[in-house]
């Protein structure tokens, strides 16, 4: 029998060791992760084409799994060429930006009076502004030309997808394994899904109506802080924060006067306050059932790991590593640490000696 500090050991060993693999092998593992998402988001769509009604007909697989990837390809060109439209413009005007910019500090210090006057160079280095828009460009860029390995990773899963099941059911030495670990399975499908499925549609509600609030006071690039904000809204908390930033910081250099600047921030604050703190809970409801802490630390650790990426899903990764937990006995603690109520539902797998006594 193993002693409890042999166990304790062995397992932050490997908790280490798996760390330490998904921090090197980043470059790797980060476009299988990406697939994996597309992959995912295509047989979502996917599901709900075959879930039309045509009378008493509906569409066959192969259909809807080709108008899913189609639509989602099609989605995908559309916005990454509004998106460096944008970014090339915002490149060339970047220069007359961080001019606007000096003469505020001059400003600022003349109403001061200050003995060592501010300047920006202070601040931020000379010409940060065109380098950052120029990173940002570079970034859209990567990712596109990153696309045909993570379309070739998408098409061997989609490939493969039909024999996943039959593999998965291998994997296990008795049908009672089998069946709980299915619908371990199953419950981590349906909450990632929904959470994705609410995560979007509040997304694109804050992406539009923050367009809709720049193109109607006339700040330019309206469309770029609308999909800005849309991809903003999958990072937890700090997102939403950065997604008023920088238009209100864009509109403090554009405007001569604070109202318009006053009135995008007070705006974009209140829609971000609004689809995150009454809408999207009510939405999402205690599905998740994450402690508010535990997302705090999840998106600092993710973060740490794959940067951009790792915040996106830090929230459907720790989901799912409360559901695994909470099926055993042994990491059921974690579970309920991990979890907001501590309620994470009865064990559905047992003890895996219980199991073998029963199954002789």
């Amino acid at each position: 029998m193993k002693s409890p500090l042999l166990s304790v050991t062995l397992s932050v060993l490997l908790i280490c060791l798996i760390g330490w693999l998904l921090v090197v092998g980043r470059s790797l593992v980060l476009p299988f992760v990406i697939a994996l998402i597309v992959w995912y988001m295509i047989n979502a769509l996917a599901h709900v084409f075959r879930s039309i009604p045509l009378g008493s007909w509906r569409l066959p697989g192969f259909v809807c799994f080709t108008l899913s990837l189609l639509t989602i390809f099609a989605v995908s060109t559309v916005v990454l060429d509004i998106v460096m439209v944008n970014l090339t413009q915002l490149a060339r005007d970047a220069p007359d930006y961080q001019q606007r910019l000096e003469e505020l500090f001059t400003q600022a210090n003349s109403l001061i009076h200050l003995n060592d006057p501010m300047e920006l160079k202070d601040f931020l280095p000379d010409s940060i502004l065109p380098r950052m828009v120029t990173a940002g460009a570079s970034l859209v860029t990567t990712i596109a030309g990153s696309a045909s390995l993570v379309f070739i990773y998408v098409l061997f899963l989609s490939l493969e997808q039909s024999t996943f099941d039959r593999k998965f059911e291998k994997l296990f030495s008795s049908p009672e394994r089998s069946k709980a670990a299915f619908a371990m399975r199953a419950e981590i499908n349906r909450s990632i899904l929904h959470y994705f499925t609410i995560k979007t549609a509040v997304s694109v509600a804050t992406g539009v109506l923050t367009s809709l609030v720049l193109m109607g006071i006339g700040l330019p690039y309206a469309t770029l802080f609308g999909f800005i904000a849309f991809l903003l809204n999958y990072i937890p908390t700090i997102g939403s924060l950065i997604g008023v930033i920088f238009p209100s910081l864009l509109a403090l250099v554009y405007y001569d006067s604070l109202g318009p600047p006053l009135v995008i921030a007070t705006g974009l604050g209140a829609i971000q306050f609004a689809v995150g703190n009454l809408i999207e809970p009510r939405l999402m409801g205690s599905n998740l059932n994450l402690s508010g802490l535990v997302i705090m630390l999840s998106l600092a650790f993710w973060g740490a790991i794959w940067g951009v990426v790792g915040m996106v899903l830090c929230v459907p990764l720790t989901v799912m590593i409360v559901i695994v937990c909470a099926r055993f006995e042994s990491s059921r603690p974690i579970a309920v640490l991990l979890s907001q109520t501590g309620d994470v539902g009865l064990l559905q797998v047992r003890r895996e000696a219980g199991e073998d006594a029963g199954s002789k």
